[in-house]
């Protein structure tokens, strides 16, 4: 019965999707089109767009299906139960997949559509963006809550007499096939992104000072695919990757934990956090009907007030679940828990998730101080302007950790370590509505690129440059809800390891920080984050001089086209960015998956444990900090383009320019790759565990 309820919520997400998808084809071009020729024009520019985005996609799955074939194999002979391991690991990563299609099909769809209705009015171009983001939002939700239900019920049904903690150990495949493709999603799509941005900024704006989207830019194809490919198809799938691994450690801690509970009892506990996130699709379709802008001024206050309104509903929805679901009182491990206990847990999860989204707008936004201030720096060169800006994120990563620190404390205080995961759940639980509006964003900042290109006109690019406005802050406040969800989603799975290694070795009871394997782990999982970055920002520089040199060279030979008579060669910026990220997320990807696994057999489960904490602790804060400098250097600009401190074209506004395009792959390829890093590596640990439990630290058992 829970489980059919579970199924239906998730069918009636994909339902809304459906449904959005309808409305957003059913605008006409030719109703927001000037002429025949403007139709033209946004039709060629779209297809542009759509192709090179499909081209991307289709050349990384290629790619990381191999790696997914390779990967499947040796869970299948490393693991207990490995072939339906390795089952649900291709399944979790082949709803991912579908899910990236998904998104990059309606943006590629909308994104011209929002560009023609702009030409109508503010609120209908909004609609168009807004429903473009529900349709990836809901698609990609509720293909995580059906498949998670699923493959449960195929494990349970498959497997019956096996013990609870070994099928959910089993389920956690899923989840983890769902991150392996948010890491290619993620790094891959980071590195495109921003070589195309790069090099069409610094050519384009610093060097030929040329308007941004401007069409005689080679780039600015490339530029507009790679917003595509890195924020809806890599943020997609790193969020889905969150839903699916939070949850997936919630089940392994609870399989355990809820042992000598009855058996109906134990199956609705099981299927609790489940329902947690059905409940927060219910939740997130009633806050869609508070998004309602009238003017420009308000388009960032109605984003704003679909994630407040999902919250206070998500709260109001998990109380009697909560109550009537789980017992009254329940030992988990040395703490005795009750269902209170539980929502308090869940509550601080989702209240930290609202919290750390709002505090990341106070620093991104240039409402606020933080950026008119990195912006005023902008006045003695672009030197200062980097510095205050590199200030600005370090000062904003501490925020959100004292609250991340809070939720942990609270959640272990009221369930143990289920707890923990129940917070990575409740940050998690209005998920749906935010991804609506992360992807609203990149699709209201190619409708002003194409309205651009197009030549629509300033009052049809004033209205997508309103829209672009409020969907740059509300992207900088997905990204740190993302992070901060990758913190708990990670603590989650570690505590989720550590009690699988538990059951497999008794003697495995206490992580030692003054033991010498475990100091080491934290060490070299403190090291990783910067290694990781370093790889990742290396490959940006390296793709973005390969555009910059090939820009350079059709300013130099296409005759008439700074003139706006030749036509650039979009192609070969395309093809220089397609290669260049596929090449270039081999060695990033191959560092997060083979260091668990070598630590793991080689050293054993106490450093292994070290590790994944040392990782988590460096990388969120450095993912914070590296996410809001970016994006404040980003508003920085924006806010200079308003027409204060000089205006475009000032040298106030040349050294923002800089300060934006070295923020670029902080804020979009560096930072929010690194929750990847520190989910990927938790959840192998965890599908891994009794295999470095039992077969574990084989180099510190040769000199003992």
């Amino acid at each position: 019965m829970i489980l059919s309820v579970i199924l239906g919520l998730g069918v009636l997400s994909l339902l809304v999707a459906a449904f959005y998808r309808q409305r957003v084809l059913a605008v006409k071009i030719e109703d927001g089109a000037a002429s025949a020729d403007e139709v033209t024009r946004l039709t060629e520019i779209s297809s542009a767009i759509a192709e090179g985005a499909m081209a991307f996609l289709s050349r990384e799955y290629r790619v990381l299906g191999i790696f997914m074939a390779l990967f499947a194999v040796i869970i299948a002979f490393t693991v207990q139960d490995g072939l339906y391991t390795a089952g649900a690991f291709l399944i979790g990563a082949l709803i991912s997949v579908i899910s990236g299609f998904i998104g990059m099909r309606i943006a590629t769809k909308g994104n011209v559509r929002t560009a023609a209705a702009a030409r109508i009015s503010l609120p209908k171009a909004f609609s168009v963006a807004f429903e473009s983001g529900i349709v990836m939002g809901f698609g990609l939700t509720g293909l995580a809550v059906i498949g998670l239900g699923l493959v449960w019920l195929g494990i349970v049904n498959i497997l019956p007499g096996v013990e609870p903690h070994i099928q959910m150990e089993i389920l956690s495949g899923f989840g983890l096939g769902g991150s392996a493709v948010a890491l290619f999603g993620r790094v891959g799509g980071g590195i495109y992104t921003k070589a195309a941005d790069v090099g069409a900024d610094l050519v384009g704006k610093v060097e030929a000072g040329i308007p941004e989207d401007d069409p005689r830019n080679p780039a600015v194809i490339a530029d507009n695919v790679g917003d595509n490919v890195g924020d809806i198809a890599g943020m997609g799938a790193d969020l889905f990757g969150s839903v699916a691994e939070s949850t997936c450690a919630a089940l392994v801690i609870g399989a355990v934990a809820f042992a000598t509970l009855d058996e109906s009892i134990r199956l609705q506990a099981l299927l609790f956090p489940m329902l947690v996130n059905g409940i927060g699709i219910v939740a997130s379709i009633i806050s869609l009907f508070f998004v309602r802008p009238k003017s420009e001024e308000k388009v960032e206050g109605a984003l704003k007030m679909a994630l407040i309104v999902s919250t206070l509903l998500m709260l109001v929805g998990l109380y009697p679940v909560t109550m009537s679901m789980l017992p009254a009182t329940f030992a988990i491990g040395d703490v005795t828990s009750s269902n209170t206990g539980v929502f308090i847990a869940l509550a601080a999860g989702l209240i930290a998730g609202l919290a750390i989204g709002l505090i990341t707008e106070f620093y991104t936004s240039h409402r606020y101080s933080p950026v008119r201030q990195v912006a005023d720096a902008s006045k003695t060169g672009a030197a200062t302007n980097i510095i205050y800006g590199l200030a600005l994120g370090y000062n904003s990563a501490v925020l959100p950790m004292l609250l991340i620190a809070i939720s942990v404390v609270i959640g272990y205080s009221f369930a143990g370590m289920y707890g923990i995961a129940l917070t990575a759940i409740g940050m998690l639980g209005t998920i749906a509505v935010g991804l609506t509006i992360d992807a609203y964003g990149p699709t209201s900042d190619n409708a002003g690129g194409i309205a651009e290109m197009a030549e629509m006109g300033k009052d049809i690019r004033k209205r997508t440059d309103a829209l672009d406005a409020a969907g740059n802050t509300t992207a900088a406040i997905g990204k740190g809800f993302a992070i901060g969800s990758a913190a708990l989603t990670s603590l989650a799975l570690t505590s989720a390891f550590i009690t699988r290694a538990r059951t497999v070795d008794p003697t495995f009871t206490v992580i030692d920080l003054l033991s010498p394997t475990v100091l080491a782990g934290l060490l070299v999982g403190g090291a990783l984050p910067f290694a990781f970055s370093a790889m990742t920002m290396k490959s940006v520089g390296k793709a973005a001089f390969d555009m910059i040199e090939e820009v350079r060279r059709q300013f130099r030979t296409i005759p008439g086209l700074m003139e706006g008579k030749g036509r650039p060669e979009y192609g070969k910026c395309v093809d220089i960015s397609t290669k260049a990220s596929i090449r270039e997320m081999i060695a990033p990807g191959l560092l997060v998956i083979l260091t668990p696994l070598v630590v793991g057999f080689l050293f054993g489960v106490q450093m292994l444990a070290g590790l994944l904490i040392g990782a988590l602790v460096v990388g969120v804060m450095l993912a914070i900090s590296m996410a809001n400098s970016g994006g404040a250097w980003d508003n920085a600009k924006k806010y200079i383009e308003t027409g204060v401190l000089g205006g475009k074209g000032s040298d106030t506004h040349k050294a923002a320019v800089v300060g934006d395009t070295v923020g670029d792959p902080f804020k979009d390829t560096s930072g929010p790759s690194l929750n990847i890093l520190i989910k990927l590596m938790a959840i192998i640990s965890l599908v891994f565990a009794q295999a470095f439990a039992q077969n574990g630290g084989i180099l510190l058992k040769m000199f003992k």
